[in-house]
Formats: structure tokens, sequence, C-alpha cells
């Protein structure tokens, strides 16, 4: 699909109804997850005061990343999204190949989401393995219902969750500030310089999420300019939001934070009071909300994009236009979510085999998306070379990943097998 083709297409014609506000929040809903909680605490423990440096790596290396899709985005506003960028690299089969990936690894790691959310409600008010399951249900309805109304009610949604998120974060760091002691700084590196990345291998997972909100590129108002917009303002927002976070973390809660389970809620609780299993409930239920209405958007316009390319059945081809609901993707993507969930829980397995599978698929998306970048976005460009280093940062990403590639390779057989089958 060339240039020209896409300004003709009327499937990917702007019609959107998304603002830069409402594209900002989608895109720190997205990016902002439960790992907040936790991480910050899981990196203190590996490296000491030295993973601040994991996360200011991190946080440098996702604005190439964020700026790749973005850019891509912007030229080929298509609910396709990263499917669609590759698909005019590489040809369909390639497409097929990402569209599996991101659109299977939806079901996946929302319900790992969801009862990671509801292990820590079932902390704060009782109830164990019920409240969990119970939680992660109410929060896949949830956003499969604010979905369905549209990007008009789901982006409102998002606003508000972002805010509440911000306010949050902010909070718990300048709320903690006072009882900031530098000496925790000390010793910098208790576990030497080595330390730094396997911490920052930790922290990968807490900067997915910028490729998203590129399937609905087409409905913002104006693709070209309102995209890149929101994504620079989020790598802002994101990256100050992180680094206070973990600043904080280390500042305040000083070598008791390897050991803390939700540092997050502890800083809360220390600057204005409250009980720490509460607030950590409180803090999964938002993020981890608004991180599942970005992707079930994404996802639900990513399906229809899906079915009318070919790769997926025709009868999810409806709603792939700008402004159009794809409910009959949704309602998959949501029946697929519910299905994991119950068997994760009669299982007794939890949540972390489904990150697993989740993470392996969303890996092969960027790489594949950022190689694709290379060939689609003009040489020589500001853009161009953005990709360039969200490529060799994605490279280094593909190898830490190891066996979790098998499920993708097991998706990517599937679509290739679809695609012949359909032919």
């Amino acid at each position: 699909m060339t240039d020209s083709m896409i300004e003709n297409n009327p499937a990917v014609r702007s019609g959107g109804r998304l603002t830069v506000a409402q594209g900002t929040a989608l895109y720190v809903g997205a990016v902002l997850g439960t790992g907040v909680i936790a991480l910050p605490a899981l990196a203190a423990e590996a490296a000491g005061p030295a993973s601040l440096l994991a996360w200011l790596a991190l946080v440098v290396l996702s604005a190439p990343l964020a700026a790749t899709f973005a850019a891509l985005g912007a030229r080929y506003p298509d609910a396709g999204g990263v499917s669609t960028y590759v698909r005019n690299a590489f040809g369909s089969r390639a497409a097929a190949i990402v569209g599996w990936c991101f659109y299977f690894a939806v079901p996946a790691g929302a319900p790992a989401a969801a009862l990671f959310a509801g292990d820590y409600v079932a902390v704060a008010v009782g109830g164990g393995e019920t409240t969990t399951a119970v939680t992660g249900a109410l929060l896949i309805l949830v956003v499969t219902v604010t979905n369905a109304f549209g990007l008009r009610v789901s982006g409102r949604l998002q606003l508000v969750l972002a805010a509440g998120l911000v306010v949050l974060l902010l909070t718990a760091v300048v709320a903690a500030m006072p009882h900031v002691r530098w000496e925790n700084l000390e010793p910098f590196t208790p576990h030497g310089w080595f330390a730094v990345g396997p911490a920052a291998a930790l922290l990968v997972w807490s900067f997915a999420g910028w490729e998203a909100i590129t399937h609905l590129a087409a409905d913002f108002r104006r693709p070209k300019r309102d995209l890149p917009r929101a994504a620079t303002i989020a790598v802002v927002v994101v990256g100050v939001l992180y680094l206070g976070v973990a600043a904080a973390t280390v500042l305040v809660l000083g070598p008791a934070a390897g050991s803390s389970e939700a540092p997050l809620a502890e800083l809360l609780a220390l600057g204005v009071g409250g009980e720490v299993h509460l607030l950590a409930a409180v803090a999964a239920l938002l993020l981890t909300l608004g991180t599942m209405n970005a992707y079930f958007a994404g996802a639900a316009k990513l399906g229809a994009a899906l079915g009318r390319d070919g790769a997926l059945p025709t009868w999810l081809d409806r709603g792939s236009s700008a402004g159009e609901v794809p409910r009959r993707s949704l309602l998959l993507v949501s029946t697929l979510a519910g299905l994991a969930m119950a068997v994760a829980v009669a299982a007794g397995i939890g949540p972390k085999p489904l990150v697993l599978l989740t993470t392996g698929c969303f890996v092969l998306v960027y790489a594949l998306g950022t190689a694709a970048a290379l060939r689609l976005l003009p040489r020589g460009s500001r853009a161009h070379r953005y990709a360039l280093c969200a490529l060799v940062a994605v490279t280094a990403l593909l190898v830490m990943t190891g066996w979790y590639l098998l499920w993708p390779l097991v998706l990517a057989t599937g679509a290739l097998l679809y695609l012949r089958l359909r032919a």
C-alpha cells in the first residue's frame, strides 16, 4: 500500500474524535502498568541505588521507540497499526504474523494484569482466590463495556484514569520528600556495576505499550499532527513519573526497599498516612484499568483490520474504519480473555505463565515494527534515525527474551497456515 493509496482509502482516512489529551492518556495508560507498584523494589534488590541508572537508561531508550511508532502512525493512519507497517514493508505474510502476535497476546496479558490487581484487592479486603477472580472478571467486563460504546467514551474514561494516576504517583513522590535520606545512596553499587544489566531486564516490561496506540491512529482528529504530540507528551510524563517513584523508593525506603512488596503504597502511607494494603489495591486497580482499556481499544481495532485484510475471518471486519466501533472484534478479545482467566484460576497457575506468553509476543512485534520503519520512513530523517536506535535496542531485548519466543513462533505458524488454507 503506497502513500497515495492510503490517502484515497476510506478505511484509513482520518475521521476520528480523539484529541491530543485523550491520546496522551491512552499512551500513559498503555505504558504505566501494575509493575510500578512492585518493580522499583525488585530493581533496587537487584542493583541497589545503581538501579536508578537502569530506570534512566530505559526512559531514554523508550523515547526513540515511541517516536518511531508515532511517526509510522502519522504517516500510515490505519487500524492495522504495526501490521499495516509490516505489510507495506515486507508483505502480507509478515503482516499476518505481527497481527496475530499482537491480537492474541492481549487476551493472555489482560487477565494476567486483572488477576495481579485482584491479588492486591484480596489482600486489602480479604476473600482470597474468590476476590481475586471476581475482581479480574469485573475489570474485563468494565473495559469491554466502555469500549463497546466507542472511543469517545473509552477515551474520556482514559483521560480520567490517567489524571488519577498522575495525581496518585506525584502525591506519593512529593509526600515522601521530607523523608529523603541521601545516605541511602551509599553504597551505590552494592552488587557491582554489572548488576545494572539484570535490573534493566526486570524493568523492560514497564516500558512496553508504545505500539498499542498506533491501531487508533486513524481515530485521531488530525493523526499527522496529534499522534506525535501525544507520544512526546506521554514520554515526558511516563519518564518523570517512573524516575520519581524509583528515586523516592531508593532515597526514602533505603535498603528496606528490596524487601517491599508495594513500595508505592509504602511511600503513600509514609507521606499522607493510610493503610498500606488498601492504598496498594487502589493503585493497582487504577493502573490495571488504564492499561487494559488502552490495549482492548487497540486490539479491537486491529482485529477488524485483520478481518478486512484477510488475515482473520471477514466476520470481524466491521469497525476497521475511523470512527467506527469494532464490536465483533472486541467481543472475541473479551471472550478469549475471559476463557484464559478461567483456565488460569481453575488450574491454579496464576498470572505468571500468561505474562510470559504475552511478553514474547510483544518483543517480536517490536522487532518487526522497527525493522519496517527503517524501510518506510525517509532515509536521513530524524524519524529514520530514531527507528535505527529503536531497532538496536529491541534486538538486544530479543536476545534476552530467549525461550519466551516459542509462543509467538506458534502464533506465526498459525497465521501462515490460516493464510494458506484461506488461499
